[in-house]
């Protein structure tokens, strides 16, 4: 789904062969990669964030010898070349998806060329950035293929209606439409998205929802009914990558229930155990989606993420990567302009707080401060507030969803 890395230099890769390099820049003999991010494609069975190594063995009984000759294999790791080849404020920078100006190209090119952030998020109405190949050479501008998001679910979120026309609700889909029509509307906008060069859609929404239109979920939700919602997600996310575009889910644990709006300040889910009987149930056999991106709520769980933010919460992490099985990318909703996380976190704060937490991307829709935020998040990797072994582990993972490694 997005562009492989064409070249890395050639010094790091033969180095590479034979070692596993850390955020830090050192290099450590392996005789094994780091596990690979396999993307929600898992067999069901539970995943977990620690990373291991190890190498294979295999040894038989030489008869009458009384000897067990062992015979070892070296395998390298797919990812090293990368990572060595980037500099550890470049490694960081990947873990990053920056709000930049939808008018013209010129923010989002410095952004990408001085920084080399992972990727970029264009909101608003504006549609200057997605037209003419604009985003042209931004993208030339990145040394590791750059994630392009919008945020395009239909209805009153939507970026290309300019352009490409309307797209109808969520519900609105979902009342008009059956799951397979669905499949074909979403695999249509995510052809005109990527002929604009966005590489991902911040949909669909698998919350699940009864309130009014305009309420903060409402009717960006599929349904109230978590199966219908989940088969319409399905259609959608496998819409956009009959596209070619990376879908992401969306909110996890449950936004569609929750008291109050996350843009406006705090917000309450119920307990964890009504959520698992029915706003966690789209997140069940989550393989279905695809290779998907998760994005995780500013909600506050009882009996799960004791008063923190999900999106700040390991608990919450945990609960995605074991419960659920999930071990493609994580993402953070807006850390930058929702009132649940601004009201309590300065940005570089609240990044470092959910990197460390369990997430792999990092988005402020805000823009700017990208200097600032890899400031901090190097003094906290040198500090260990963000351990290593979690931002080497958050890095692997963006780069398999790239198809880099």
């Amino acid at each position: 789904m997005s562009i492989r890395l064409l070249s890395v230099a050639a010094g790091a890769v033969l180095a590479a062969c034979a070692h596993t390099v850390s955020l830090d820049g050192t290099a450590q003999p392996t005789a094994a990669p780091a596990p690979h991010a396999s993307g929600p494609q898992s067999s069901g069975t539970q995943s977990s964030d620690s990373q291991s190594s190890g190498s294979d063995s295999s040894g038989s009984q030489a008869s009458g010898s009384g000897t067990t000759p062992t015979t070892q294999t070296t395998r390298t790791d797919p990812c090293a070349g990368t990572i060595a080849a980037l500099s550890p404020r470049a490694r960081l920078a990947q873990l990053v998806m920056v709000g930049v100006d939808p008018r013209s190209a010129d923010e989002a090119l410095g952004i990408v060329r001085n920084e080399q952030a992972g990727g970029i998020f264009i909101g608003g109405d504006d549609v200057g950035l997605l037209s003419g190949g604009a985003l042209e050479p931004v993208r030339a501008a990145a040394t590791v293929p750059l994630s392009v998001a919008i945020d395009d679910e239909g209805g009153r979120v939507q970026r290309l209606e300019a352009l490409d026309g309307n797209l109808p609700s969520a519900r609105a889909m979902a009342r008009a439409m059956s799951p397979d029509q669905v499949r074909e509307v979403a695999r249509q906008r995510g052809e005109a998205m990527r002929a604009r060069g966005v590489t991902t859609d911040l949909a669909p929404v698998v919350d699940t929802s009864g309130g009014a239109d305009r309420t903060v979920i409402g009717d960006r939700s599929f349904s109230p009914d978590p199966k219908v919602a989940a088969d319409y997600a399905t259609a959608f996310a496998q819409g956009l990558h009959d596209a070619g575009v990376t879908p992401v889910i969306k909110h996890f644990p449950g936004h569609g229930n929750t008291t109050g709006d996350s843009h406006l300040g705090a917000v309450r889910s119920p307990g964890l155990d009504e959520l698992r009987g029915h706003d966690l149930v789209p997140y069940q056999n989550i393989a279905r989606y695809g290779e998907a991106v998760v994005m995780l709520g500013h909600i506050d769980v009882p009996g799960l993420t004791g008063g923190q933010p999900a999106s700040l919460s390991p608990a919450a992490y945990s609960l995605l990567r074991g419960e659920y099985a999930f071990d493609g990318p994580a993402m953070t909703d807006d850390l930058g302009a929702m009132r649940a996380v601004t009201d309590r976190f300065d940005l570089p704060d609240a990044v470092v707080g959910a990197l460390a937490a369990g997430a792999d991307i990092a988005l402020w829709s805000s823009g700017g401060r990208v200097t600032e935020v890899l400031d901090r998040l190097e003094r906290a990797v040198s500090s260990g507030e963000l351990p290593a072994a979690r931002a080497d582990q958050a890095l692997r993972r963006v780069l398999a969803a790239k198809d880099v490694c």
